[in-house]
C-alpha cells in the first residue's frame, strides 16, 4: 500500500525533496520514506498519505506558524505536519516552506526541544478491584518498571467496555507476575 502512495504523490515528493536540497541536511531513507538529518538528529520526513502528501517536522510543537499551516496528527506532543494535495500547491507556498524549514533548522541548531511529561493514564476501576481482591498482583504490577505500567494501562483503558478491560487485565497477569512489559515476548 505504501509503494502506491508514493507513485500517486511522486510529483509532489520531487518538488518537496527539491526545496529540501537547498538546505544543510542529510537525506536519508527512514521508515521507507526520505526523511532529512542534521547530525543524527531528524528534523523532517516527507510522507505520501492515501488523501495527501505531507512534510512531517519531528518538533513542529517548536515553530511559531504564523500562517497556520501546521497540523498536529493524533496525540503525539512534538511532531507537526504540512499537508499538500499538489505540486503546484507547494511551488506556490515554496518561500513559505523554506520560512519554516529555515525555523526548524535553527532551534535544531539550537538543541531546542518539546518538553514533554508523560501522559498519565487513568487506572481503570477494573484494576483497581484486581488489586483491592490481589495484593501479591498489586505488587508485581507495581514492580514493574513505570514504562511497562504505563504500556499496560493505556492497553487496559483501551477497552470501552468493562467486560473487556477486566479480560485483558486477565489475560496480562501472568505477563505481569514474570515482570514483562506489554508488548514483550517470552
Amino acid at each position: 500500500m505504501e509503494m502506491a502512495y508514493r507513485k500517486r504523490w511522486q510529483a509532489e515528493i520531487a518538488e518537496l525533496q527539491r526545496i529540501l536540497s537547498g538546505f544543510d541536511l542529510r537525506e536519508e531513507c527512514k521508515w521507507a520514506k526520505p526523511c532529512y538529518t542534521m547530525d543524527g538528529k531528524n528534523v523532517v520526513i516527507i510522507q505520501g498519505f492515501k488523501e495527501y502528501c505531507a512534510l512531517g517536522f519531528f518538533q513542529g510543537a517548536l515553530l511559531k506558524d504564523p500562517k497556520r499551516l501546521l497540523v498536529q496528527l493524533g496525540q503525539v506532543r512534538a511532531a507537526r505536519v504540512m499537508k499538500f494535495t499538489s505540486a503546484k500547491e507547494i511551488a506556490t507556498k515554496a518561500a513559505t516552506i523554506k520560512a519554516y524549514l529555515r525555523e526548524a533548522v535553527a532551534a535544531e541548531k539550537a538543541g531546542m526541544k518539546v518538553e514533554t511529561k508523560p501522559p498519565e493514564f487513568p487506572m481503570p476501576e477494573e484494576l483497581k478491584e484486581k488489586f483491592r481482591n490481589d495484593p501479591r498482583f498489586k505488587r508485581a504490577f507495581e514492580a514493574l518498571t513505570p514504562g511497562r505500567q504505563r504500556g499496560y494501562l493505556y492497553h487496559f483503558a483501551g477497552a470501552k467496555q468493562s467486560a473487556t478491560r477486566t479480560a485483558r487485565i486477565e489475560k496480562a497477569m501472568a505477563a505481569i507476575f514474570e515482570g514483562r512489559g506489554f508488548l514483550e515476548r517470552r
